[in-house]
């Protein structure tokens, strides 16, 4: 005799044919907090799942828009992904205007983590000096406002007019692309840090270089970081502008040359490279971001 207290319904009978929109609901669900974490807070959740499917997507759309004989997007403005395929195995090994892929990919990091190297070696003190120092405030913070909005197109001419069009030019170009997010975001860290905490720290007998190290610069760093991954952003979004002059050298050289001669493969394999390059970077410095101040974002 069947249990009364069981009901027999299609949800506890043998296989269920929605188990496997159950699975997918599951692996999309934001699932439960992490120690630190609120709730319900906004955007909580592993979202690698979403994002897999929504790149997986993206490239099954792409196929379709460019598959057959008369797709629907013609080649000239969209080539096919096993074109872009066939292009990068061939400039990989045979090369473009001269380099190979990996020439022209190594001569853009070396100027994109040359400049990033000097912006943050100096956007870093300087940020600092401006937010605990009224005098280096009103010197550098009206330049700084002044250029920042500036696009990289705006002033390459008196780069090239000041500095030339020898490897100088690229690196001072990228160099003030990345230079004013690092300060403004260090001087913003470093402004955030609460006064009680210094002066506790000064309570218990720390140095001023104590201060510096384990109070100001622990309490700023989350924005120095975020500061380093925005000023990398735009060093790779000024990439093109810095080869625009005097090179054939460069994935931005590479992506405006293959552009003026209608090469749209090539173009959409340089910027594909530059993405792909520019995402593992910032991936890294989220890694870092993780190690350096794990407190972020917990409460």
């Amino acid at each position: 005799m069947a249990n009364p207290d069981v009901t027999t319904t299609p949800l506890n009978r043998g296989p269920r044919p929605w188990a496997a929109l159950r699975w997918i609901s599951d692996k999309f669900s934001a699932g439960p907090a992490k120690p630190g974490d609120s709730y319900g807070a906004p955007g909580m959740g592993n979202s690698t799942g979403i994002a897999v499917a929504a790149a997986i997507s993206l490239f099954v759309l792409w196929i379709l828009v460019t598959a057959g004989e008369s797709p629907l997007i013609p080649p000239l403005f969209l080539p096919s992904p096993l074109a872009v395929w066939n292009k990068f195995i061939s400039v990989g090994f045979d090369g473009y205007q001269g380099y190979t892929l990996w020439e022209h990919t190594w001569a853009s990091l070396t100027r994109i983590f040359g400049a990033f190297f000097f912006a943050l070696v100096i956007g870093i003190p300087v940020g600092i000096a401006m937010a605990t120092n009224r005098i280096f405030r009103g010197i550098f913070d009206p330049p700084i406002e002044f250029y920042r909005p500036l696009p990289p197109l705006g002033y390459l001419p008196l780069t090239v007019i000041w500095f030339g069009i020898d490897e100088t030019q690229k690196l001072v170009l990228l160099f003030l692309a990345m230079f004013a997010p690092i300060v403004l975001n260090t001087r913003a860290g470093v402004r955030s840090v609460a006064i009680e905490q210094i002066h506790a720290a000064y309570s218990l007998g720390a140095s001023r270089r104590q201060i510096l190290q384990h109070v100001i610069l622990k309490g700023a760093m989350p924005e120095i970081l975020t500061g380093l991954r925005i000023g990398i952003g735009f060093g790779w979004t000024t990439l093109v502008a810095a080869e625009l002059v005097a090179t054939q050298e460069g994935l931005g050289a590479m992506i405006m040359t293959a552009s003026e001669f209608l090469v749209t493969d090539i173009v959409v394999m340089g910027i594909i490279v530059i993405g792909i390059i520019a995402y593992l970077f910032d991936l890294f410095m989220r890694w870092v971001e993780r190690k350096l101040v794990p407190w972020k974002g917990k409460v």
